[in-house]
């Protein structure tokens, strides 16, 4: 078995990753355990979040300044100690999973705002994300040789487009949500798959936790980005 210390990582340019088309035949095991991975800390995430979103003492804790340094501390940290974990699949399961349920839970503040003033909007973010999410992961899953990142982001654009009209049918959203919701969404499709092009380069030096880490933060900041960026919207248009 190679040392992962001694092999060297590519550093491909963002261009190069954007439209590369690689052959994952041999790869395809490596990339379909990170995806496997990803859903445990997303898993984790969904239920951190659930409780975070309920609990008005967790968001006014990590709205203090006290708060915020535990905030940023933990998601910082957890991952870090992921990545030490490398070595021990078992221990990185474990923190994959923490890590998921600390994120969800350091967003309490945002959840449990729009919990009690827009609880619609956290389906539009969820339902984006998890459109990102499904479209790539099924584009994974169903690839048995060749990897193509244009068509990967092509199928994740449509997925995500078509996801905020139909949410905008339920929810109406208005057209500025549609336009945000899935501008954010195609953004985060090119990350998530930026970082499986990344990770398919390199399957043996990254790993499968520490890629499954990179793509759940892609992941996580979009939700997290959706669900910010519409309650402003709401809110400036009360203002009005």
């Amino acid at each position: 078995m190679p040392n992962v210390d001694s092999i060297a990582i590519q550093k491909p340019r963002l261009t190069e990753l954007v439209f590369s088309t690689l052959d994952i035949e041999s790869r395809a095991a490596t990339i379909k355990a990170t995806y496997w991975l990803l859903l445990i800390s997303v898993a984790g995430a969904v239920t951190g979040g659930y409780i975070g979103s309920g609990s008005e003492d967790l968001a006014r804790f990590f709205t203090s300044t006290f708060g915020l340094i535990v905030g940023i501390l933990l998601l910082n940290a957890v991952p870090a100690i992921a990545m030490a974990a490398v070595r021990r699949p078992a221990w990185g399961i474990a923190v994959l999973a923490l890590d998921g349920f600390l994120s969800g839970i350091v967003i309490s503040p945002l959840l449990f705002l729009a919990r009690y003033t827009a609880p619609e909007l956290i389906w539009v973010a969820l339902g984006i994300t998890a459109a990102i999410f499904a479209s790539v992961t099924g584009y994974i899953m169903t690839t048995r040789k060749t990897f193509s990142a244009p068509r990967a982001v092509i199928i994740g654009a449509f997925v995500c487009i078509t996801a905020a009209v139909l949410l905008n049918s339920r929810l109406e959203i208005g057209g500025i949500g549609i336009f945000i919701s899935a501008a954010i969404g195609i953004f985060g499709v090119v990350v998530l798959v930026v970082n499986t092009s990344r990770v398919l380069l390199n399957p043996i030096a990254i790993g499968a936790v520490p890629g499954a880490l990179m793509l759940f933060a892609g992941i996580f900041n979009v939700f997290v980005s959706v669900l910010n960026i519409l309650l402003r919207i709401l809110s400036l248009g009360r203002r009005r």
